[in-house]
């Protein structure tokens, strides 16, 4: 058919508004269509029988510009403009204009802003997407991952185009209101939130013909309603990541005929339906991340229709059914970190559609079956982090479509000498915690390899050359003994060589993601990793490095750094500035010797900037520069020598989650402005010379878990508490060390909200302070002993008021903070007796009430302190007959020195024999360090299995300790002294 010219004229001006964009900058003309053709042939557009235009599809074209003239086609049915980057909003079109559009397809296309009234008029529409705008603000580049198969990281667009279409006025009911005829709503990462509550309802009254509804991401609040049972002709439900957290009763109902459910990262707990596994028409179930989603596999039956099974960070457990074999249509299946265990059954020969199978991270044991090995398309198998028998790398030649496989903490057997088999060429491989001692020589042929993960293994040596010559993206190596990147050339023996380009290290230019942390690797870091153009992530941390940090001002992409633990000194390379994409910067644990680095201010997106134990100095704020990091999460600064005035004004870091300012040389005043941090988590200042009383205003940080004021000069008294409002979250209070005063008042003990809380220890073992990206550490004193956890449980509860001047009796209010494992009273003047309510804190594992005034007898009911395993009462004024029961019967000596009126077991005096002279207690504060020191041995587990504390107690001389052990005491007390003067 013939285009007519009153349809040709508008296409020719949508050809002159449209230009290529694909970085949405112009980079050509829209020049498709050859005009001197008729319209109805050119690519993407139909026609009817009469040549009026029906249809365009322009998707994915990386198409900019305006499409105003399309609206002057109003006998079109179809519009697919999907996956471009026209960067506007939908206010400014015509859509009422297109009244016969059946299909209408936007999405992916980088619209924001408010969906417009006018697509709620296109009564005829069958088929509305308008999903996944904000894709377009986060690029994506692929890489393969461990489990999953792919690696997602993003390059992030200006913050202010990260703004994804909404649905506040019209609200989603106006505009859905008058589409009875759609079958299809695709409405994914659309904010629905105004409307979350009455969605549910809303949809199923209205789109009765419904078979397609897509709404992840939405901001949609749960459960679903029972009413979606309406939805009759409802085929496929897509509603991930949304906070939906429980089912109706009848939801097997409504998925009666679902042959696509989808239900990921919605927070979903209790019971998955089995039945739903069952149903006969379903051929695709992801439930994956709902961590409290409890379910087991059923006995399926022969011919079920499931294709895609994605269970992964679920509760899921039970042993893995031999009626599996019956999925015989079956494509993926992913139980990844699961809770399944017992043997993989040998009925999964069956699944000869199989192209992808995931049971890592679970608790499955026995022998590979061999019918793994018999899965004609199986392209990806990943088994690690399981119970398995050992096994040779060479039973796997025999899946020959195999692109990953993955055997993360499986015992391999050595290699074949049989140099002649084939080994399938891979794209992904992961051998990490293996007891591998060596490269593996298969990897050489390995000439697909985008991903390689061969870390926390015993490889020595020098990374070979051939691994450089691959096409990696991806190259994980840490925890290893490597000592060399490369295998260096002869002419490149001296430091300055080892630089150059010609490095072998220096050929993998396409690397986006290396990580050769904890090694021993030393000399300079090659210069040619900082002129990596892909470069996304260098974690080289924990090695012997030295030298100064390569510039970096070609790793445009570069968005983690980590060099922390080597030997790198001079300043920071101002050449970091040109990484605009940088979130991660941990230079810790060096000897870099700089001032403070304002100028990274300049980075919009750095979330986490650590620069602890350095040289840096000067101080933090200086009269031309304002704190402004306006994304900044976590900053560690602690053991440098900042000095100054504590003034940093904080109003324009409201996002702060970790403050770490300890260690350094900082005075004056606690800057009022942190109260506008939010979002402080922890805030750790010890061991510096602040002078100021204690904070109460910090009360108004609701979610402050951590709080150390340690080793300054806060002075007055702590009475002043809103026991209202409190800490609801403080968990870890440590102010020892300065000079509070007066009596321990109520009003204090009872503001501490979150230490009167019990937690489920069980639940709260994995959980720690911190982000995926950044988990805090913190250092607690206990009996002088720095005890430094490399990561903190929630649920450890710590209260540490020693070495002030408090007076008085200790409260019985104490007993209201339950959740307390470690109190350290030690080192003041309280006197009275020890409170029999100490009985009633039933989680504690440290008690230190040394140094104090305290009189009359041990409390019996303290022996049911069943976890107790350190006890510190010396130097008191404490008599009678000690416990003998329990956790009393561990304790030595040590724990009762210096009161002569005390006897009984572990004492030599017997209780008629109470009266006997007692050695003098130590002669000032470093002797008394000292003292602790010599008759006390504590290995902290921080969070190791057993106790949260893990307090192990018993003698030990200063040659067992270390001499840095020594040393920060004896610096610890000379300051005290210096304090005391």
């Amino acid at each position: 058919m013939q285009c007519l010219d009153d349809q040709r004229s508008p296409l020719l001006q949508l050809q002159h508004h449209l230009y290529y964009a694909p970085n949405f900058t112009f980079s050509s003309n829209f020049d498709l269509w050859d005009v001197n053709t008729h319209c109805c042939s050119w690519e993407g557009v139909t026609c009817d029988a009469y040549g009026h235009v029906v249809g365009i599809d322009l998707s994915y074209k990386n198409l900019s510009g305006s499409f105003h003239p399309i609206f002057n086609l109003h006998r079109l049915q179809r519009l697919n403009l999907a996956g471009n980057n026209f960067n506007t909003t939908l206010f400014s079109y015509g859509f009422d204009k297109l009244q016969n559009l059946t299909h209408l397809n936007l999405s992916s296309s980088c619209f924001h802003g408010q969906i417009p009234l006018e697509i709620s008029y296109l009564t005829r529409l069958v088929s509305l997407d308008l999903s996944n705008q904000d894709s377009c603000y986060l690029r994506y580049y692929t890489i393969l991952d461990p489990y999953s198969g792919v690696y997602y990281y993003y390059d992030p667009l200006p913050y202010e185009l990260q703004q994804p279409l909404k649905l506040e006025n019209p609200n989603f009911k106006t505009l859905i209101k008058n589409l009875r005829f759609l079958t299809e709503l695709y409405l994914d990462s659309v904010d629905i939130s105004t409307q979350s509550a009455k969605w549910c309802e809303t949809t199923s009254l209205v789109l009765s013909n419904l078979r397609v509804l897509s709404l992840s991401n939405c901001g949609l609040k749960g459960p679903l309603c029972p009413s979606l049972s309406r939805l009759s002709f409802l085929s496929k439900l897509i509603l991930d990541g949304n906070p939906i957290s429980y089912l109706p009763p009848n939801f097997l109902e409504i998925s009666s005929r679902l042959v696509s459910l989808s239900l990921s990262g919605c927070n979903l707990n209790g019971q998955f339906p089995t039945g739903i596994l069952l149903l006969p028409q379903i051929q695709s179930i992801h439930i994956s991340s709902n961590d409290q989603l409890k379910g087991q596999l059923p006995e399926f039956p022969a011919n079920n229709a499931l294709q895609s099974l994605l269970l992964s960070y679920t509760n899921f457990s039970g042993k893995l059914p031999q009626s599996i074999g019956n999925l015989k249509f079956l494509t993926d299946l992913d139980l990844y970190y699961c809770n399944f265990f017992g043997p993989i059954p040998s009925s999964i020969a069956n699944l000869s559609h199989l192209v992808n199978l995931d049971l890592s991270n679970n608790y499955l044991t026995g022998p590979i079956p061999k019918s793994i090995l018999q899965l004609p398309r199986l392209e990806g198998l990943y088994i690690g982090e399981n119970s398995f028998s050992s096994m040779k790398l060479d039973m796997f030649v025999q899946l020959k479509n195999l692109k990953g496989l993955h055997l993360s903490n499986v015992s391999l057997l050595s290699e074949s000498d049989n140099k002649s088999l084939t080994f399938p060429q891979l794209e992904s491989l992961s051998l990490r915690s293996c007891n591998l001692t060596e490269f593996p020589e298969f990897i050489k042929r390995q000439d697909k390899l985008k991903y390689l993960d061969l870390s926390n293994n015993k490889i020595s040596g020098a990374i070979p050359n051939w691994v450089w010559k691959k096409s990696l993206w991806y190259l994980f190596l840490a925890n290893n003994h490597l000592s060399s990147l490369d295998q260096l050339l002869p002419n490149q023996s001296s430091p300055s060589s080892q630089t150059s380009l010609t490095r072998p290290i220096c050929n993998l230019s396409q690397l986006r993601n290396f990580n050769a942390s904890h090694n021993n690797l030393s000399g300079p870091i090659p210069n040619c990793l900082g002129k990596m153009n892909d470069l996304n992530l260098l974690d080289l941390q924990g090695n012997s490095f030295s030298g100064m940090l390569p510039k970096f001002s070609k790793a445009t992409q570069l968005y983690i750094l980590k060099v922390s633990e080597n030997r790198l000194e001079g300043k920071l390379p101002r050449s970091l500035v040109e990484c605009t994409l940088l979130e991660v910067l941990d230079v810790g644990n060096n000897m870099m010797n700089d001032t403070f680095p304002f100028w990274l201010q300049k980075l919009p997106y750095l979330m986490v900037l650590i620069l602890r134990e350095n040289r840096f100095y000067g101080q933090i704020k200086h009269f031309k520069h304002k704190f402004v990091f306006p994304n900044l999460d976590v900053l560690d600064i602690a053991s440098n020598q900042f000095s100054g005035e504590l003034s940093i004004n904080f109003l324009q870091t409201t996002r702060l989650r970790s403050l770490k300012i300890g260690g350094n040389k900082l005075e004056g005043k606690l800057s009022r402005s942190l109260a506008n941090c939010k979002a402080l988590e922890v805030l750790d200042l010890g061991n510096n010379m602040v002078h100021d009383t204690f904070p109460f205003w910090l009360e108004k940080l609701p979610s402050l878990k951590v709080l150390i004021l340690r080793a300054n000069r806060f002075y007055g008294t702590i009475a002043e508490f809103n026991t209202e409002r409190g800490f609801p979250k403080l968990r870890i209070l440590d102010i020892g060390s300065n000079n509070f005063s007066g009596n321990l008042s109520i009003e204090f003990l009872l503001s501490l909200k979150a230490m009167m809380q019990l937690r489920n220890d069980d639940k709260a073992k994995l959980d720690y302070i911190g982000e995926d990206y950044y988990q805090d550490s913190v250092t607690i004193f206990n009996k002088g002993i720095e005890m430094f956890y490399q990561k903190v449980l929630t649920i450890l509860t710590c209260l540490d008021l020693s070495n002030n001047s408090f007076h008085g009796r200790i409260p019985e209010e104490i007993q209201m903070l339950r959740s307390l494992k470690v109190l350290n009273l030690s080192y003041n003047s309280f006197s009275g007796e020890i409170p029999v309510a100490l009985g009633n804190l039933k989680d504690l594992e440290s008690l230190d009430l040394s140094q104090n005034e305290l009189s009359g007898k041990i409390p019996p009911q303290l022996t049911s302190l069943t976890f107790l395993a350190a006890l510190n009462l010396s130097y008191n004024q404490l008599e009678g007959s000690i416990p003998q029961s329990n956790q009393f019967i561990t304790f030595s000596n040590d724990s009762y020195h210096g009161n002569p009126k005390l006897c009984g077991l572990p004492l030599s005096r017997k209780c008629n024999e109470v009266g006997l002279p007692m050695p003098p207690p130590p002669r000032g504060d470093e002797e008394s360090w000292l003292y602790a020191m010599t008759t006390w041995k504590i290995a902290l587990m921080g969070y190791a299995n057993g106790l949260v504390v893990g307090l192990c107690i018993g003698y030990t001389g200063l040659n067992e300790l270390g001499n840095k052990w020594v040393d920060r005491l004896k610096k610890h007390g000379e300051r005290n002294k210096r304090r005391s003067r």
